[in-house]
């Protein structure tokens, strides 16, 4: 046999430099995946903010102008009560008696048809979005989207002076810094103490915590990084929940700077 005819076999050194090869291509192809995957869900929960804007406006213009607001919040008796003052942004949909709050003000008619709007597919925590509709006139249970209803930060007591009592979507005012008020919907970025689990508070963050989505007056809505969390509430060991919605306030009142 000529020695032209011996089939040569490869050596250890190039199997292995192959493999790697194909380590490096796999690994390329699943971050593109990837990328295209966490695209796609803020593609998606955009979607999801401009179809609450347009149930916003409908119910605006159903109710001379004003957006969903209230209702009454219960006296506040303990970290349970994650809607302790009218008016405060929350993520709530309905309060503990099962009564609708909020953006869930919008499901028996403007979102109707469409109540999985309300909660994003880019969430970072399981969560079982049947099983919070259902609890929707029963009891508690919380949406993706922290809504801007009102401007009241306090525990105690329904009216204190910096509540801005119901908001007309075309004319809202100006916020605590003196600017124009015009994000009214953003995705949660919620982070606590385990501990405060005890009370039904857990963390509730999307998108990796990377981006914030933000729905706008105007019905427009755009994605933000937050890669310095100007957008995340983060409570730390912290129990005072009168902080958490200063804080959420305060997020609003950054986004209102956006272009």
């Amino acid at each position: 046999m000529k020695l032209s005819q011996v089939q040569r076999a490869f050596t250890i050194v190039e199997l292995l430099v192959v493999v790697a090869i194909i380590a490096v291509l796999a690994a390329l192809l699943l971050a593109a995946l990837a990328s295209a995957k966490e695209k796609a869900t803020r593609t998606a929960c955009l979607s999801n903010l401009r179809q609450i804007g347009i149930a916003i406006r409908n119910y605006s213009s159903d109710f001379s102008g004003d957006i969903p607001y209230g209702p009454t919040a219960p006296a506040f008796t303990s970290p349970f009560d994650l809607y302790p003052s009218t008016g405060a942004p929350t993520s709530l949909i309905s309060l503990g008696n099962g009564a609708p709050v909020a953006l869930g003000l919008l499901l028996s008619q403007q979102l109707s048809s469409q109540p999985k709007v309300l909660f994003c597919l880019g969430s970072d925590q399981t969560v079982n979005v049947d099983t919070q509709l259902a609890n929707v006139g029963v009891r508690q249970a919380q949406g993706s989207y922290y809504y801007r209803h009102g401007g009241n930060t306090q525990i105690f007591g329904n009216s204190p002076t910096n509540s801005t009592g119901h908001l007309r979507l075309d004319s809202l005012g100006d916020n605590r810094n003196g600017v124009p008020m015009r994000a009214l919907v953003m995705d949660t970025q919620f982070l606590c103490n385990q501990a405060m689990a005890t009370f039904g508070i857990t963390p509730s963050t999307h998108h990796r915590q990377r981006f914030t989505n933000i729905l706008f007056a105007d019905g427009h809505s755009l994605s933000r990084a937050n890669a310095n969390g100007q957008f995340t509430v983060d409570l730390g060991d912290n129990f005072n929940l009168n902080n958490s919605f200063d804080a959420i306030l305060k997020s609003f009142e950054q986004a209102d700077t956006e272009p």
